[in-house]
């Protein structure tokens, strides 16, 4: 066990602390109210446009004019009209249906495999840092092998091998994403063991597992949750690619990928097809981007 975590005699604590916990530092919060006026007021547009992405995605089912699945093939390729504000793809479906319940499939798969990731990540970064020596030698080894793949092309393999479903796709984004969390929880957890409220606290008694939990755990996780909202943008555009592959969610399923690869026939044709998934997912990434670039400039904000 890493020496820095072993508990010490109160006899020779500090009698000024003796009998209560230094209190953690409240700098590096994920709040906003430390941005600056300008920081703040652009931090709002992209967390408006993730609130309602989010929002497009719960209520899918009823914002959608149509059935997403319905198709009539008398009425393919109509351009925007009253009866398709979207226009309607090869099949006659309606594009604005589709792209709505297609918002569900990017959120549920980036959020949910971003989630998964980051979870596994700093836990496996948390451990390693804890326990040091050989256990943290051959985590940090693994990390650097998983590292060390493209994103894309370890994603692919990991759906190839899972089998193509959408579950695969949040796997493989999870999968991605744990290595680099397990980097930053490891880095952030070395720095704060040595920050003077963690002594104090070893000083006077505190158990390793109190610690750990109370001290470096919140303290560690900040950098990975920031980190985590920002590479939900990389999240959506790897569940499209995948999508866009064949590997992502099967058809007739809505999916912003989906629905470039179906409109990449018809680009001169009926430009709408692909256009408007495109821009949902432009969109929709930016602001996810943004809103990490947002919270990560509030944790550097004394």
């Amino acid at each position: 066990m890493n020496p820095l975590f072993t508990r010490r005699s109160r006899a020779g604590g500090n009698p000024e602390v003796r009998g209560a916990e230094a209190p953690s530092p409240s700098g590096g919060r994920l709040g906003w109210g430390s941005l600056p006026s300008p920081s703040r007021a652009l931090a709002h547009a992209p967390a408006a446009v993730v609130a309602l992405a989010v929002l497009a995605a719960l209520l899918a089912g009823v914002l959608a004019p149509a059935d997403p699945l319905a198709q009539d093939t008398a009425r393919r390729l109509e351009a925007p009209s009253a009866d398709f504000l979207l226009g309607s793809d090869n099949f006659g479906r309606d594009v604005l249906s589709r792209v709505l319940h297609g918002t569900r499939t990017a959120l549920a798969v980036a959020v949910g495999g971003v989630a998964t990731g980051a979870v596994l990540g700093a836990a496996v970064g948390l451990a390693s840092a804890y326990r040091g020596g050989w256990l943290d030698l051959a985590v940090q080894r693994v990390v650097d092998a998983l590292l060390g793949f493209p994103l894309l092309a370890l994603a692919v393999v990991v759906v190839v091998s899972l089998n193509v479903s959408v579950w695969s796709v949040a796997a493989a984004i999870a999968l991605v994403l744990a290595p680099q969390a397990a980097r930053l929880a490891r880095s952030s957890a070395l720095t704060v063991r040595s920050a003077g409220y963690v002594a104090s606290a070893v000083t006077i008694g505190a158990s390793p597992a109190r610690v750990l939990l109370r001290h470096v755990l919140p303290h560690s996780l900040g950098p990975v949750l920031v980190y985590a909202t920002g590479f939900v943008a990389t999240a959506l555009a790897t569940e499209a690619a995948l999508s866009y592959l064949g590997l992502g969610a099967p058809p007739p399923t809505p999916s912003w990928g989906g629905m470039l690869n179906e409109g990449r026939e018809f680009l001169e044709t009926a430009p709408w097809l692909t256009l408007t998934p495109a821009a949902a997912l432009a969109t929709t990434a930016a602001a996810f981007a943004l809103l990490g670039d947002a919270l990560s400039t509030n944790r550097r904000t004394p």
